[in-house]
């Protein structure tokens, strides 16, 4: 059989966009050569695209990338070379990339790609929305509220430190990796942790904050999906959450526990609510759950990743990895499942013609 070209999309306008590159290497480094022919396919912090760069070297030394709107089918272009995957392994990671709206584009190109649709990927990536959605179905969330940026003069600490206690989190909805999250203690914290936040977003979520244990839950699959063991994230005593710095730049800011050492009720719970979370969201192929558990127990769902980390220190392919699927079977199960996901949607007609 031919083997399948698989184009890694990676880079982006976030401001994830180094940990994409992170996550890219390893993908590229274990992903099964006798089976995929891979294209690297890089946007920039200005949103340009690439082909061809080395993942070592600044993406404007690959070749400027091109859609082409092809009347029978559209294809990317790097100078004279057509690139025509057969599936997409987008590692985007937050803004343009998680959202949706790649996925939109890969789907009008009529291409395969890995990971949640459009729906799946929009509802994940807005925390506010996730909250709402969960909240609905009568699954546990922390308390929140939250603020548009037209909204912030509305504002009080005094009513949400009512509302939700104190201390209470500070985050931008649609940001991933921790970056504008504060932990508010006191008044005088509140202001520049609100325009800190809005710097990142839009809308500004408000969280009370949760005092317990941070686990997490990997999903694989469609109808019956793996559901992963959970790990749990043990940080060293001067960190107050697991912030950007704490996840990738202090090697020893954490320790991560696979299986968290609980009670096994409690552990079936974790992964009960994290398959009802992810079927909830209509997410597809792969996510990480993020959750808490109280001292007394109780479990609350914190947000949904539908692109995690595939870095060697994320949290992700070591939960699978527990599962007995090491990293080069993840990856190739992941393009099969996509590939399947793209055969079967072709069932669906386009064409309507009435009996009159």
């Amino acid at each position: 059989m031919a083997k399948k070209q698989v184009g890694i999309l990676y880079g982006g306008r976030s401001v994830e966009h180094d940990i994409s590159l992170r996550s890219a290497k390893n993908i590229l480094q274990n992903i099964d050569r006798e089976q995929f022919t891979v294209h690297l396919l890089a946007i920039d912090k200005d949103g340009c695209w690439y082909s061809g760069a080395d993942l070592d070297q600044p993406m404007h030394s690959g070749t400027p990338l091109l859609l082409k709107l092809d009347a029978r089918k559209p294809y990317f272009a790097a100078g004279d070379q057509q690139i025509r995957p057969d599936v997409i392994f987008p590692v985007l990671h937050g803004t343009d990339g998680e959202d949706g709206s790649v996925q939109g584009l890969l789907q009008t190109m009529n291409i395969a790609y890995v990971g949640s649709g459009v729906l799946g990927s929009a509802a994940a990536m807005d925390k506010l929305l996730t909250k709402r959605v969960l909240r609905s179905a009568g699954l546990p969330v922390a308390a929140f509220a939250a603020c548009t940026y037209n909204q912030q003069k509305q504002l009080s600490f005094r009513q949400l430190a009512a509302d939700l206690g104190l201390p209470f989190v500070i985050k931008p909805v649609s940001l991933g990796s921790s970056v504008g999250v504060s932990v508010i203690h006191r008044e005088e914290e509140f202001a520049g942790a609100v325009k800190e936040a809005f710097n990142y977003d839009q809308t500004v979520l408000f969280e009370e904050h949760i005092d317990g244990r941070e686990v997490e839950c990997a999903l694989l699959g469609n109808d019956k999906p793996v559901v992963s063991v959970a790990g749990e994230i043990i940080l060293a005593k001067k960190y107050e959450f697991y912030s950007f710095t704490a996840k990738y730049e202090d090697p020893d800011s954490a320790t991560l526990t696979i299986p968290a050492d609980m009670p096994e009720a409690i552990h079936e719970k974790v992964k009960e609510l994290s398959l009802q979370a992810y079927t909830l969201l209509n997410c597809q192929d792969l996510a990480r759950v993020d959750l808490f558990v109280k001292a007394n127990g109780e479990v609350l769902i914190n947000e949904i990743n539908t692109i995690p980390g595939f870095t060697n220190i994320s949290m992700y392919p070591a939960l699978i990895r527990h599962a007995g699927i090491g990293y080069q079977e993840l990856i190739s199960r992941l393009l099969e499942m996509a590939l399947e996901r793209h055969r079967q949607s072709r069932r669906i007609t386009t064409d309507y013609t009435t009996l009159l």
